[in-house]
């Protein structure tokens, strides 16, 4: 199917497999796409929402910026602490008070269509989405930036409306960041708003080759020139064509990948996961063993919604932490396969290593005043007692040994101590009638949890409420479909999903705190910006906040605020942090081999995430694939 112009939208096609007779498997690699329906296939315009997909390969494999920052170790000799250069040459360069930054930019880099890639490029982006409301990053440019110029074709020099040491982080890659546009191609277009850039100018290794106009398939294929790219200077992919599949239903991933029709599969149902690495030995998860899935950049939690006067007591928000039980938790949700963290970090790339071990004689010295009692709530055996709880099931398949314990299923996390969470409630002014907590107004105490449609956090959800209602809460789960509109718009008591979102490879954590600050918090009933759902406010927070902004990305302080942050967090409780959310992706040798796992961790596992994309480099065809 050679790619063509058009808006026409697609229909509601299953996920279909592409000839592959003309793909050699020794050169093919198939990967999935989380996406379902892509209503406009057609759709290449990475800088305007207009209906396509955008994990179809296209901002994998076609699109570049200046830096990446892998949320897991990076490849060894091509990147630092997490950070690739990419066309930038070297690190974002600030001045002193960080109201400018000069970027020196890689020469030698084509786009696809033969043309050099310049500041020019840069310049435009830029400028073209301050510009150009609408466009995906206009607000990040418009609102940070006062003036971008180029002093020659590979220095780019930006002046910022204000001090802000994290600016770079616009054009630097986690799962996507301000993709660079080929200026030679959209200067010509009249309306960029409604230009479907079919075919894409790629500035990456891999150029279209084909799609289905049903969009669930998308073929690329290598360029010749692959070394004009950046991902040269990682090393060569060795696919020559990468195809991405997606609207195939969980049941149908785990059948092409027995039939050799999907070499990536980015996420399965737990059940789904211990079935096929079990039936097909081929197949492995980022552990070589239970719990198998790859622990996410982000960390699902009980949110507290703060301009609910229900929440706005620290010691009610402690009551309700200490009446869970992480068994129970893990075992609902992810049949013991979670990786539990009692602090507001992820325990996914290096922040195991940064925080949660660090930390560890902090959480077990770490004392809740309850009014009447102090107690000790962190219990660091909660991941050997699941492990335990599995390891009937499971077999060797279950680490014992307490490092890897550690790292699969979580340093610990808190005690279920209905006696503390009891005598919380009573100092907060509650009292009880029969088995039914009352507020201090004299009424039922009692909320509904947001809980998406299904799913691991849907299950989460429901067994907390089922939990909090065991013990006089009269907590209900309610599905929402709508529910990231609705905690956005701070309609909802307590909504289970992530408020946390970090780089995981490197230890700043502004991608989520710098959103925290008191500055962004919306009034009750205006949209909230992202992730600090919870909507809460603290000057102590505020301060942290601005002592990350005013030291380099780099700074080895940045640990240390960050571990204040994690320190005020456990005062406040301001949510309830759980786990990862860990993802059931999983790869098979049959026919290439080299993925990263938690013993290489080289790059993030997940088959939409853009890091991803060094991963080709990494792997090799299989003896005998052909």
């Amino acid at each position: 199917m050679a790619a063509g112009k058009g808006l026409a939208f697609a229909q509601e096609a299953a996920g279909a497999v592409p000839d592959l007779a003309q793909f050699p498997r020794n050169e093919t690699v198939i990967v999935h796409n989380p996406e379902g329906v892509i209503r406009n296939p057609g759709w290449f315009n990475l800088w305007v929402n207009g209906g396509g997909g955008l994990s179809t390969g296209l901002q994998q494999l076609t699109a570049d910026t200046l830096w990446y920052i892998d949320p897991e170790a990076g490849v060894e000799g091509a990147s630092e602490n997490a950070i690739y250069n990419s066309l930038a040459e070297g690190p974002w360069e600030y001045n002193d008070d960080f109201t400018e930054m000069t970027v020196k930019l890689r020469k030698g880099i084509m786009w696809s269509d033969g043309v050099e890639f310049t500041a020019d490029d840069v310049v435009y982006t830029a400028q073209k989405q301050m510009d150009t409301p609408g466009m995906g990053w206009s607000g990040a440019f418009s609102t940070q930036v006062a003036e971008v110029t180029a002093p020659d074709p590979y220095t780019v020099h930006f002046k910022l409306k204000a001090p802000n040491s994290r600016f770079h982080a616009v054009m630097s890659v986690r799962w996507n960041a301000a993709w660079i546009m080929p200026k030679h191609v959209f200067e010509k277009v009249d309306d960029v708003l409604t230009f479907d850039n079919n075919p894409p100018v790629s500035l990456g290794p891999y150029t279209l080759h084909s799609f289905d106009p049903n969009g669930t398939w998308y073929i690329w294929e290598k360029r010749a020139d692959w070394d004009k790219t950046t991902l040269g200077l990682v090393g060569e992919p060795k696919p020559k064509y990468i195809i991405y599949r997606n609207n195939i239903s969980t049941d149908n991933r785990l059948i092409e990948m027995r039939n050799g029709d999907l070499d990536m599969i980015h996420d399965l149902s737990p059940e789904g996961t211990f079935s096929i690495v079990q039936q097909d030995p081929n197949v492995h998860g980022w552990f070589a063993g239970f719990p198998y899935a790859h622990p996410d950049p982000t960390l699902v939690m009980a949110v507290f919604n703060h301009q609910n006067p229900l929440f706005q007591d620290k010691r009610v928000r402690w009551a309700l932490t200490l009446m869970l039980d992480a068994r129970s938790m893990s075992m609902a949700s992810y049949r013991g396969a979670a990786t539990l963290s009692a602090i507001s970090v992820p325990p996914t790339g290096t922040h195991p290593r940064d925080y949660h071990k660090p930390m560890q004689d902090y959480l077990m010295n770490y004392e809740v005043d309850t009014g009447t009692s102090k107690v000790k709530p962190y219990d660091p055996t909660i991941g050997k007692q699941i492990a335990d709880m599995v390891r009937p099931q499971f077999g060797d398949a279950v680490p014992s040994e307490q490092e890897a314990i550690d790292g699969a299923f979580g340093y610990g996390w808190w005690k279920q101590d209905l006696k503390a969470a009891e005598e919380l409630l009573t100092a907060a002014g509650f009292t009880k009638n029969g088995n039914q907590w009352m507020t201090p107004e004299g009424q039922p105490f009692q909320f509904s949890v947001l809980v998406p449609q299904e799913g691991v956090v849907n299950r989460l959800g429901v067994i907390i409420a089922q939990t909090w209602s065991q013990n006089g809460v009269q907590a209900t789960a309610e599905v929402a479909t709508d529910i990231w509109d609705r905690t956005g718009a701070g309609d909802f008591a307590v909504e289970m999903g992530w408020a946390v979102e970090t780089w995981g490879g490197h230890p700043d954590l502004s991608f989520f705190l710098d959103s925290y600050h008191s500055e962004y918090v919306a009034k009750p009933g205006e949209i909230q910006p992202a992730r600090n759902w919870m909507r809460w406010t603290n000057p102590k927070l505020d301060e942290i906040i601005e002592k990350i902004r005013g030291i380099d990305f780099n700074d080895p302080k940045g640990i240390e605020y960050g571990q204040e942050f994690v320190k005020l967090h456990l005062d406040e409780m301001p949510n309830i942090p759980i786990m990862a959310y860990n993802v059931f992706s999983v790869q098979s040798n049959k026919y290439w081999t080299g993925w990263p796992n938690a013993e290489n961790n080289y790059a993030n596992p997940v088959t939409n995430w853009s890091n991803g994309k060094t991963i080709f480099t990494q792997i090799s065809p299989a003896d005998g694939a052909a």
